[in-house]
């Protein structure tokens, strides 16, 4: 492999012209096309195989027109003190209300007066219209939520609360936000210090752009073909930056690195390409396995996200090995600071043995090779104390009990919980595939349940074969006595009376995430094993890679159980309301953090293993590895850790969540497994690190990563030249 990419490398060095049109024509394609295609919707939401789907395919087919899958609202009004709302002034500016969103918009269903539906509290303090749509909330134009927003407005006055909860007012959090300027930002900032030039810190930025571009584009002119939805690209957008500069950093630093050993410009380019671009190829490869492995859950949204961001990271990939090149060969000579290009390019080691300081990555190294136990004890015990709140994971979907007070769902979510109990915002809808007399039957079992406030009469349909029920728990939606009330009613009922609603979806999408983890992680974990094992030679590298992994992964989980279920300095990151963590997060976590991770483990682990084959001793071929890689990924992490904490500052919880939850997973797995953890193995595995039973080495193919092919090729050409340069210039790599 690292004889074809060098060979690439300097094709496209060589036709850097070409290689650039084709991109930008790529580009311009993928944009044209966005920009033509119809509009993205929203991809539809459905969980296959759990209880709560197959009530809403029973209440499509057995109540056609109804929109049981549609967005709903609340409208709570709260009397002044003193009132009630059946005061006639308060009653008339109800129904005035009831109206206008009646009026409003041809997207609703129906909206409910409150005085004959029994939506009043006992106290009279507090009631509320509901309104129903026929689409999901997604799918609601802007109109549609402006018209609601203003009913609110004109309801309000003379001391009347009026405020609007429910899922209408919900949006997708716009995918290009603060969090990615901010990125982007620190990134230029971290690479020019890095690189010493502007050139070279451009680069990574460019092409990273460029590929995101192509990505997003394509996604979004694919999205109405393909059922995408309009949120498909911002895993793809998160992921694709992230890699792009992580790829287009390692080679940039590689061809930096060759042009000190003395190496010409289009040879560096080339071998750059065919070392650090065999790291990216296989970097890339353990990206796709993560993401693509996202289809064992067996949730269509997810499965699309992650096939989408799967490919990003293919384009992110092809760049890196050609269009980097091709760039390098514009930028000549000033990818390397001024200051290095009136010093003369002199290799690091080079600079060491002249008696120059040696850099922080061969000083950590030495230290850590010196003592690695203690550096080993040091970090797992630390990672272990930062994952024990993990044991305490409780997972469901945040409702707008967590949104902040400002938003007027939180405030609407709490008048309901104050007028009605924390349970009514959370209603449970009980479908009977029976009769009457099966339906009867249903509510005197749910009546005699714990946990129970209130049960309504049975719906039926017009042919009277299904009913449907709905049951007020006594506790709030995301709560454990909730969940425990869903599972009692389908324990005391039978096989055809099923649970469904946003509390019962939010349950069964929880514990089907739950469920899919350890399948998912010994997917995608296994194949990477497979895979590291064929790129290192080795059995003990991968094991220590993935285990390393595993338990960044716990301890970033264990720091978010603290603060967003526990509360632990929560209000150091805007944390109002504690609740359980997003279902989706692990998964999420595990699928964005092992691509990154594995980026660090090859590009650090495959230098070491180039120094090693060619006749390095176990802590020296450490601390090249060092040398060379741990300034350009610790570059790489602050970057993703900048990119990911950016979300942190964003008013929706669930983004917060992901954006804390990142950051701090990269920053454990790249500043404490790999910069830490890693070295201390090795060190005190020494050869045995590098074992590979005969056999297994026979049977693997050989892919040369590190670039053996080369150096034998450089070898051949240096003989038969007879130059003594040419064979000291061999030693060098």
């Amino acid at each position: 492999m690292a004889t074809f990419l060098y060979k690439l490398g300097r094709a496209a060095f060589r036709r850097r012209r070409l290689v650039a049109l084709i991109w930008v024509a790529l580009l311009a394609l993928a944009g044209v096309g966005a920009a033509t295609a119809p509009a993205a919707t929203s991809a539809s939401f459905s969980i296959p195989g759990t209880e709560a789907q197959r009530a809403f395919d029973l209440l499509e087919e057995r109540f056609p027109g109804a929109g049981a899958d549609g967005a709903t609202a609340r409208v709570v009004f709260k009397a002044p003190d003193g009132q009630k709302m059946t005061d006639p002034a308060n009653k008339a500016r109800v129904m005035e209300a009831v109206g206008d969103l009646k009026s409003g918009s041809g997207q609703i269903a129906r909206v409910t007066d409150p005085y004959t539906a029994q939506a009043v509290s006992r106290d009279g303090s507090t009631a509320y219209v509901s309104v129903n749509y026929k689409v999901n909330a997604m799918e609601l134009t802007d109109e549609t939520r402006e018209a609601l927003k203003q009913t609110g407005h004109d309801a309000q006055g003379e001391g009347l609360t009026v405020e609007i909860g429910g899922d209408a007012l919900q949006t997708m959090p716009d995918p290009g936000g603060v969090g990615e300027i901010v990125g982007v930002i620190v990134a230029g900032v971290v690479l020019v210090i890095t690189f010493g030039s502007l050139v070279a810190a451009g680069l990574p930025l460019l092409t990273a752009i460029i590929g995101v571009g192509i990505g997003v584009s394509t996604i979004t002119a694919l999205a109405s073909a393909l059922d995408l939805g309009s949120t498909t690209s911002t895993l793809a957008m998160m992921i694709g930056l992230a890699v792009g500069i992580d790829y287009a950093l390692f080679i940039v630093s590689r061809y930096r690195a060759e042009l000190a050993e003395g190496r010409d410009h289009e040879d560096a380019a080339g071998r750059a390409t065919g070392t650090a671009g065999s790291a990216v190829v296989f970097a890339g490869l353990t990206v796709v396995i993560a993401l693509v492995g996202l289809a064992v859950v067996n949730i269509p949204m997810l499965t699309k996200m992650g096939f989408a961001a799967a490919g990003t990271v293919v384009i992110a990939v092809l760049i890196a090995l050609t269009l980097i090149p091709a760039l390098l060969g514009f930028a000549g000579g000033r990818v390397v600071g001024r200051k290095q290009r009136k010093a003369g390019a002199v290799p690091l080691e080079k600079q060491e043995q002249d008696g120059g300081k040696p850099n922080m990555g061969t000083r950590w190294a030495r230290f850590v090779i010196r003592r690695p136990v203690i550096v080993l004890l040091v970090g797992v015990l630390g990672l272990g104390a930062m994952a024990l709140p993990a044991a305490s994971l409780e997972m469901g979907l945040p409702d707008d009990g967590v949104k902040p007070v400002s938003a007027t769902e939180r405030r609407a979510y709490d008048l309901l919980s104050d007028g009605f109990g924390p349970g009514f915002n959370g209603p449970l809808l009980v479908v009977v595939d029976g009769d009457k007399a099966a339906a009867d039957g249903t509510v005197a079992k749910i009546k005699g349940l714990d946990g129970v406030v209130a049960v309504t009469p049975p719906t039926p349909n017009k042919t009277g074969d299904t009913s449907v029920i709905t049951v007020i728990p006594k506790d709030r939606p995301a709560s454990v006595e909730t969940e425990d009330l869903v599972h009692d009613i389908r324990d005391a009922t039978g096989d055809e009376v099923l649970v469904t609603g946003a509390t019962a979806m939010n349950i069964d999408f929880s514990q089907k995430m739950n469920d899919a983890l350890l399948p998912y992680l010994a997917l995608v974990v296994g194949l990477a094993f497979l895979l590291l094992t064929v790129v290192f030679r080795s059995i003990l590298v991968p094991l220590k890679a993935a285990l390393g992994f595993l338990l960044s992964v716990v301890a970033a989980l264990g720091a978010v159980v603290a603060v967003f279920q526990w509360g632990w300095l929560g209000s150091l990151f805007g944390v109002e309301q504690t609740g359980p963590i997003m279902s989706m997060m692990p998964i999420f976590m595990v699928g964005v953090v092992f691509g990154l991770a594995m980026d660090y483990e090859v590009f650090l682990v495959t230098r070491m293993r180039e120094s090693y084959v060619h006749g390095a001793r176990p802590g020296e071929a450490i601390v090249t590895g060092f040398r060379h890689g741990a300034r350009v990924v610790t570059a790489a992490a602050v970057i993703m850790i900048a990119v990911f904490a950016g979300f942190i500052g964003s008013s929706e919880q669930m983004v917060k969540m992901i954006g804390f939850g990142l950051a701090v997973a990269v920053l454990f797995d790249a500043f404490v497994v790999r910069m830490a953890i890693v070295p201390a193995v090795l060190a005190l595995l020494g050869h045995k690190a590098w074992w590979l039973p005969k056999w297994l080495d026979r049977a693997l193919p050989n892919v040369d990563v590190e670039g053996e092919g080369l150096a034998k090729g450089s070898a051949d050409s240096d003989a038969d030249s007879g130059s003594e340069s040419g064979e000291r210039e061999l030693v060098k790599v």
